[in-house]
């Protein structure tokens, strides 16, 4: 399945009571559905998953899943501490519609998270898990950093697809890429090299007949009957190795042979393209420098306030306009690193609420920011307003 693109890991509204403001998020959710980001992420740090309970994260799963439009990819956030009850809410946003499941990397009993224990717990994920799984590693707010070395390790599996790199390390980002290019697997992706899902076909089908359709078996993004499981997925894996060195991109009309021919798949046209491992960064102050690297797109939280200036980045680098890049990156370069990284969930939702999305506030501990602390990210975002 092809990840490339910008993804905004959307917050949970919440009410002055703190209960969760579905409304909100249904409106967020659908506003972002109209921005030209590649889908969205439920349930990531910027969502204050860690703070909601079992069933608020379930239901915050099905209100973001339905409001959602069809073309978008959905990513859900099912990491718990456990490998047990990751699988369990992974299998419920499986359930939903979702796409992927990002998993965090465990972190509480840090001195017991050698290799030995990440192996175990992500291959055991990845073995159940009914979704694609991308590991998610973010250690400023973990304390907990997962080596590049395992990340290469754990690539081998079929059903680990990618990683959300949030820690910055545009060298690291760079170490994993070289070391994960030998992977290749084949999936469906559009005419136009965009992203296919079982629940983007089952939305087409249902359109056309006109009532309520079923998920269609990721057997139909392979164009085979009944492949085995290990196969299926095998099949829907990887990422267009947009911005790898001496990889050409699929705009470039030189597509890979196996994407070449067209084949009608629900009432998409679709081709299948030769994909590998993705990396994803979570830094938007490096994004133009991480693509550079290797990555194939982002999980901002930054978009969750600018979805566009982070996208016109992502665009400018596709395009081969190493110049607007850079310039597109050094006008959010200072507001990404002050509002998306330095204050917090308190200063991004004020930032959402400044820029029409509604923020609202976060729970406790969490506190509300001083009259000049919101001044100040105003300030900041005065011409980033998307």
């Amino acid at each position: 399945m092809l990840l490339s693109g910008i993804f905004p890991p959307i917050t949970t509204p919440f009410y002055p009571d703190g209960n969760v403001y579905f409304k909100k998020l249904e409106s967020n959710v659908e506003r972002y559905s109209r921005t030209p980001v590649a889908g969205i992420v439920v349930l990531g740090s910027t969502g204050e998953a860690i703070m909601l309970s079992d069933q608020e994260q379930r239901d915050v799963l099905k209100c973001a899943r339905e409001a959602t439009a069809p073309n978008k990819v959905l990513v859900a956030g099912t990491g718990i501490e456990s490998a047990i009850e990751t699988l369990r809410l992974t299998e419920y946003a499986a359930e939903l519609g979702y796409d992927v499941a990002m998993v965090r990397t465990p972190h509480y009993y840090k001195k017991q998270m050698q290799p030995a224990n990440l192996l175990a717990f992500y291959r055991t994920v990845a073995d159940r898990s009914p979704l694609p799984v991308i590991i998610y590693n973010f250690p400023q707010a973990t304390g907990y950093d997962i080596p590049a070395e395992l990340v290469i390790e754990l690539a081998e599996h079929p059903n680990l697809i990618g990683i959300k790199e949030s820690s910055g390390d545009v060298e690291k980002v760079r170490k994993m890429v070289a070391g994960t290019r030998h992977i290749k697997h084949n999936a469906t992706v559009t005419e136009t090299f965009d992203a296919v899902t079982p629940r983007m076909l089952a939305a087409g089908s249902s359109a056309e007949a006109g009532e309520k359709g079923v998920l269609v078996p990721v057997a139909a993004l392979a164009g085979t009957a009944e492949p085995s499981p290990r196969l299926a997925k095998q099949r829907d894996m990887g990422h267009p190795n947009l911005g790898h060195p001496n990889i050409e991109r699929p705009d470039s009309g030189n597509a890979t042979p196996s994407s070449s021919a067209v084949s009608i798949v629900g009432n998409l046209k679709t081709r299948q393209k030769e994909v590998g491992f993705q990396v994803l960064v979570g830094a938007a102050h490096k994004l133009h420098a991480s693509l550079d690297a290797g990555s194939v797109g982002a999980i901002l939280a930054f978009a969750c306030l600018a979805p566009t200036a982070c996208y016109e980045i992502y665009a400018a680098w596709k395009e081969g306009d190493a110049e607007l890049a850079r310039l597109k990156q050094e006008r959010i370069a200072q507001s990404a690193q002050r509002v998306g990284g330095d204050l917090g969930i308190p200063g991004l939702k004020h930032g959402i609420d400044y820029n029409g999305y509604f923020g609202g506030p976060s729970r406790l501990p969490l506190l509300p920011l001083t009259a000049d602390v919101k001044a100040e990210i105003e300030r900041l975002l005065a011409d980033i307003r998307n």
